[in-house]
């Protein structure tokens, strides 16, 4: 049986008001300690952007299926409260070596603000084992790049989303290698697009977040890891105190390349294509 903290947020005793400012709380924990939207990852404020939207779109009978990682942060669920009002299904795609490391980001989401909703099942992408056609949307937020077999996982997506609902990804297009050795590539969005098209899928024009500044932010925030302790302190509070911010700016004012018109430089995209 589930703690009173790890109770779904339907079973919770809440007023629509409560409903909202929990939500606010849980969002202000991912966006500070998990994405770290302010301070590593900006780019990640995408996919926090359009997942309110869905959540506010939705009817209250609507299916949703989320194909994530929640074994990282100890089985729980990111965005299930999110969905509080649909029928929110979360599926646990870590891939089996992760078992080993375990939920060595547990500790981003052990604050009160979160609300721990568990994850509905572990899987396998190959072995889902759900109905056809059962869900209106299906969700994969940040997790396609960890997914070995691609073809299997574009094939299951197509399978879950019922006629006339939709499908949306996020992923990023700047990222070291990480959770080796499940770290397997990087779509474009229009690479992305194309693998949902064949499938008979109609994407939408993609959104993108971020340019070359937040890229080099991004960078500098990564390479201060392969600091000594020692060295590392003074070279964080350099850069923080005298660059992160200028860099972001730069980002605002600068969008556009001035020498090469069809070119570009996001951090990451996200794309919604209906069946």
């Amino acid at each position: 049986m589930m703690s009173s903290g790890e109770m779904s947020v339907k079973t919770r005793n809440f007023t629509p008001e409560d409903h909202q400012e929990a939500i606010v709380k849980h969002l202000e924990v991912l966006e500070e300690k998990v994405f770290q939207t302010k301070t590593k990852w900006p780019h990640f404020s995408l996919l926090i952007d359009d997942l309110r939207e869905f959540a506010e779109m939705l009817p209250a009978n609507a299916t949703v299926v989320s194909l994530e990682r929640t074994l990282l942060y100890g089985g729980y669920s990111l965005i299930a409260p999110l969905f509080h009002s649909q029928n929110f299904i979360s599926l646990d795609c870590s891939p089996p070596s992760a078992e080993e490391r375990g939920a060595y980001n547990r500790d981003m989401v052990e604050d009160p603000r979160f609300i721990k909703v568990k994850t509905t099942k572990r899987v396998l992408i190959e072995d889902i084992d759900m109905e056809s056609g059962i869900a209106d949307l299906v969700l994969i937020p940040n997790l396609v790049h960890h997914i070995a077999d691609q073809d299997t996982m574009f094939s299951e997506l197509n399978r879950l989303v019922r006629p006339g609902g939709q499908v949306y990804i996020f992923e990023p297009l700047v990222r070291e290698l990480h959770q080796i050795p499940d770290d397997y590539l990087r779509y474009t969005p229009d690479g992305l697009a194309k693998e949902m098209l064949k499938l008979g899928l109609q994407p939408n024009p993609p959104k993108m977040q971020g340019g070359p500044f937040s890229a080099i932010a991004y960078c500098w925030t990564q390479a201060l890891q392969y600091f000594p302790p020692e060295v590392r302190k003074e070279k964080e509070a350099w850069f923080y105190n005298e660059h992160y911010k200028e860099l972001m700016d730069w980002d605002e004012e600068y969008p556009k390349n001035l020498f090469r018109e069809n070119t570009c430089f996001p951090m990451s995209f996200s794309i919604t294509a209906k069946k």
